[in-house]
This record gives structure tokens, C-alpha cells and sequence, in this order.
């Protein structure tokens, strides 16, 4: 009965009488990766998946109608902190919240906004009540505590709102993880105790998703991901990896924490990766995935194709009159030609931005397709050891 569990588990067995829920459809015989569905008011979301990152409410140099119709992406990741200050919650809640804003009509999932003000180390004070910060915008000051960022992200209207916590940096001090992550736990229970105590705006559902912490150290990590556990939420998140830390010890920690997250709710591992990282990560069990690294480094003129990374700045494409891509992922791929795209950025002209980004998430998104379909196959595992490879070959 609900009534027996201690607090804060009592508020949140209320918060989460939800429509929102997951269904675990297949598991990889040969590894720890699983293929499901995350169930939400605004859509399926096929997992695993992996969420563009729409920071200010819009994928840079996307579409939305690109988006959603071209690249047929599930869901959109925003960011809290961004938000906060610009347009402001107060034009968001005008509007409708973030969908209405800004017309997409699939779930969003916004970040708490604790990675971001981990990033402003110079301007901005760690305590027990949040994190007191500078705009970088234009300086002014503000405070970030669990409470308001849970009404922030209900104001934004995200479908899956993430707890806030604290990003520690790699390398850290034992002494300092440790700390770090008991805050982090205390911060995660006044969210839910917020979460409980408010209402879901603008007609839809909208779910609370614990962080674990704990750096690159293993017994913190497992007491992080115990502690996350015993919260019972829709879903759970993997914080504070892919901070710089070797691939291998991202995969151990990984491992380690889905290990013992429930099995029965989507996993999602913060802000990685490459295609490379999100294959292994899958292999450890992860659900989803998110990361600017497509669009960042597409802007940059890095492609990423089944055969490797293909560097469009880099004179030997001058006279390539073929594809961009043959294995055609996106309707860029087979549209322009290496040598035109080449000239884009040469030429400093926009839409080369416009097109390498959609060519990489178009990349993304059809790697996740393929990899749920290998899982729902039963031959994921051997699918990966030649696939990932490929991957990090520089052409």
C-alpha cells in the first residue's frame, strides 16, 4: 500500500500514477541491449532512441518540419537553463508551453539545467540550497534550487522533466564524488517532493527522472544507482559520464549502473555520444541517448557514415561528383554531391551547416533504427562487432 512507504517514496508512488510507461519488447541474446517502447501523451517513442538536442527550443539549423517529417525523430531534447533565460517562462506559459511554442508536436525531454551550470565554474556557487549563477548572457544573477527547476520544467511543458543534480568534473577527488552525489540524492528527493506536490501543465502527462552520479568510482556508482532505484520512477538517468573520461571506463560505469536499474524502465545516458559510444552503451543496456555531437560537429564539417568519418573540408572531395552519402539516410545524402558540399563550406555559405547536420542526424536516427531491429532479431551483438568498427575510420 502506498501509505506503508517512508517519504519521499510516498509522495512519489502518487506522482507516478502516470499514462506514461514502458514496454520492454526484446533482449539481445548476446549482450545487455533491449528494444521498447516508452509510451507518452504526445507519441510512441521507439527505443533505443536517440533525442536531437533542440537546446533554445529548435535543433540548430534544422527544421522542425525537417525534423519530424524528413528525419522522423521521435522526441526532442531542450534545455531548462536556456529557457530560464531566454524567452523566459513567462512567454512560454503565454504561448502554451514549449509545443505550442514552438510547434512540435512529439515529447520533449528537458535537462535540468545542472550540466550547465556545472560548465559556468567561474560564475557560479555550489551550496545546500541549489546553485546561485551568472547569465551568461548578460551577467545577471540568479538562483537554481531542485524546487524551482521542477516548476520551471513544468512550465515548459517537457513530457520528461530531469531531476537536478550536480555534474562533477573528470578527474575528481573520491572525496568530492562522494559529497557531490549525497547532495545530489538530498536535491533529487526535495525534486520529487516538488514534483508530487504539483499538478502537470497544459493537458498532458509529464514524468520525473532521478540522475544517478558517483564520477568513474564503481562503489559510488552502485550507491547512486540503488539509491536511484528505490525512488521507483518512469524512468532513470545515467549522469556525469562522457566528461572526458576513457571510453572504457564510460562502458564500466555504464554497465555497472544497468546493472541495477530496474529492467522494467527506460534507461538514459546523458549527453553521449558518438555512434561508436552509443553501440557499446546499448550493448550495457541503455535506452536513450542524447548529444549535440551530430549537429555541433556537422556544423564543423564532420560526417559521420557507415564506412567512417568523412572530414568534408579536406581537399580530396574537391572533384568527388558522387553522393554524399550512399547509404542515403537523409534526402541530403543522395541530393548534393561531396564536391558541392565541400564547396558550401569553402564558400563559408550556410546551408553547407544546414545540410552536413541534417546528413548526420539523419545518420543518428537510422542507426538507432537499425540497431532496435538487430535487437529485436536476436543477433544485435554480432551485428555491432563489424558495424562499430567501420565507424571510426577516418576516410
Amino acid at each position: 500500500m502506498a501509505h506503508t512507504l517512508p517519504w519521499p517514496q510516498t509522495l512519489y508512488f502518487r506522482a507516478l500514477r502516470t499514462r506514461m510507461h514502458f514496454s520492454l519488447l526484446a533482449n539481445d541474446p548476446a549482450s545487455n541491449a533491449r528494444a521498447g517502447v516508452l509510451h507518452t501523451d504526445h507519441g510512441d517513442i521507439p527505443t533505443p532512441v536517440f533525442m536531437p538536442v533542440g537546446t533554445l527550443g529548435a535543433v540548430k539549423a534544422v527544421h522542425p518540419r525537417e525534423l519530424r517529417n524528413d528525419l522522423d525523430a521521435p522526441i526532442m531534447l531542450s534545455n531548462t537553463y536556456h529557457l530560464y533565460l531566454r524567452p523566459g517562462t513567462s512567454v512560454l506559459e503565454g504561448a502554451g508551453g514549449l509545443h505550442a511554442f514552438n510547434g512540435w508536436d512529439r515529447p520533449i525531454l528537458t535537462d535540468s539545467g545542472g550540466f550547465q551550470v556545472h560548465s559556468l565554474s567561474d560564475i557560479r556557487k555550489i551550496t545546500e540550497e541549489g546553485v546561485r549563477f551568472s547569465s551568461h548572457i548578460d551577467g545577471s544573477k540568479h538562483l537554481f534550487t531542485p524546487e524551482s527547476v521542477m516548476d520551471i520544467q513544468r512550465s515548459i511543458g517537457a513530457d520528461i522533466c530531469m531531476a537536478f543534480d550536480e555534474c562533477t568534473p573528470w578527474p575528481c577527488e573520491p572525496a568530492y564524488a562522494e559529497k557531490s552525489m549525497h547532495r545530489t540524492h538530498r536535491w533529487l528527493d526535495r525534486c520529487i517532493a516538488r514534483f508530487s506536490a504539483t499538478e502537470p501543465r497544459y493537458g498532458h502527462e509529464q514524468a520525473l527522472f532521478p540522475i544517478v552520479q558517483g564520477s568513474t568510482f564503481p562503489e559510488l556508482r552502485k550507491q547512486s544507482s540503488e539509491y536511484v532505484a528505490g525512488k521507483h520512477a518512469v524512468g532513470n538517468a545515467i549522469g556525469g559520464l562522457s566528461v572526458g573520461e576513457p571510453e572504457e571506463e564510460m562502458y564500466a560505469m555504464a554497465l555497472l549502473c544497468c546493472e541495477i536499474l530496474p529492467k522494467d524502465r527506460p534507461r538514459y545516458l546523458m549527453g553521449v555520444g558518438t555512434p561508436w559510444n552509443l553501440l557499446e552503451n546499448m550493448a550495457c543496456g541503455v535506452d536513450m541517448f542524447d548529444c549535440v555531437m551530430p549537429t555541433r560537429n556537422g556544423r564543423n564539417g564532420m560526417l559521420f557514415t557507415r564506412e567512417g568519418i568523412v572530414n568534408i573540408k579536406n581537399r580530396q572531395w574537391a572533384d568527388d561528383h558522387g553522393p554524399l552519402d550512399p547509404g542515403a539516410h537523409s534526402w541530403v545524402d543522395t541530393a548534393y554531391s561531396r564536391a558541392f558540399v565541400r564547396h558550401l563550406f569553402q564558400s563559408n555559405e550556410m546551408l553547407g551547416q544546414q545540410i552536413a547536420s541534417l546528413h548526420n542526424l539523419g545518420f543518428y536516427l537510422a542507426l538507432m533504427k537499425e540497431a532496435r531491429a538487430h535487437i529485436l532479431q536476436g543477433d544485435f551483438a554480432g551485428w555491432k562487432s563489424i558495424l562499430s568498427p567501420k565507424l571510426r575510420t577516418r576516410l
